[in-house]
């Protein structure tokens, strides 16, 4: 499908310069609005081209195959698709995987590898509500409360502020024993992960996505 291939390789809409042997076709953005237009079911564009083509750009970042440059264009060409398919999440039609809460924790500013999980997680089927950076333990509680049923991603740059994942850990425990809770960033290693009390913890975007699914396949 062209619109797996647009997504995979970063054309985003017909403007996108990149990669060159698509310049100047129509980018993931209007071949989404023109399966729509076709009465192609948002099922069928999601779960065979959206999902296949993240999971594909996912496995090769991890295998250092691509870097965050070429991630963050086929991203940004999967939020281009995803514009048209909100609506009918929004309506029923299309049914999510479920909710990840996802931030970067208190005193840290740091956004890029906690965008990078986002839009691969979103690209996988899930719901994301995103609380941004600078997350105190307090935010990511409240949100919970309103969302009893999802799953809670901690992102830190920092070893400094990575430290400040156990008191979120820890407050979320208080009141919701049972909620999965998966931690990563550059200092972050599964030793630590074991030590706060998280769940999971994952070196790069597509090991936090084969986690959440595995959790409801």
């Amino acid at each position: 499908m062209k619109l797996a291939e647009s997504v995979e390789h970063g054309k985003a809409d017909k403007n996108s310069p990149y990669p060159p042997h698509l310049k100047g076709q129509d980018g993931a953005g209007e071949l989404t609005e023109y399966a729509l237009e076709k009465g192609i079911n948002p099922k069928h564009i999601l779960s065979q081209a959206l999902i296949p083509a993240m999971d594909i750009v996912g496995k090769r970042f991890s295998e250092n195959k691509i870097f965050v440059p070429q991630m963050l264009m086929s991203a940004k060409a999967m939020g281009a698709s995803m514009f048209f398919l909100k609506p009918f999440f929004q309506s029923g039609e299309l049914k999510s995987k479920g909710t990840l809460i996802i931030g970067t924790v208190k005193g840290d500013l740091h956004d890029i590898g906690k965008n990078l999980v986002r839009m691969m997680v979103e690209g996988s089927g899930w719901n994301i509500i995103d609380l941004g950076v600078d997350v105190s333990a307090g935010s990511f509680v409240e949100t919970l409360k309103e969302n009893q049923d999802a799953i809670i991603g901690l992102s830190a740059l920092l070893t400094t502020t990575m430290v400040n994942m156990k008191e979120i850990v820890s407050e979320i425990r208080k009141e919701f024993k049972d909620t999965k809770i998966l931690i990563g960033g550059a200092p972050v290693t599964e030793e630590f992960s074991n030590t706060i009390g998280s769940d999971f913890y994952s070196a790069d975007p597509q090991g936090a996505v084969d986690y959440l699914n595995k959790l409801v396949s």
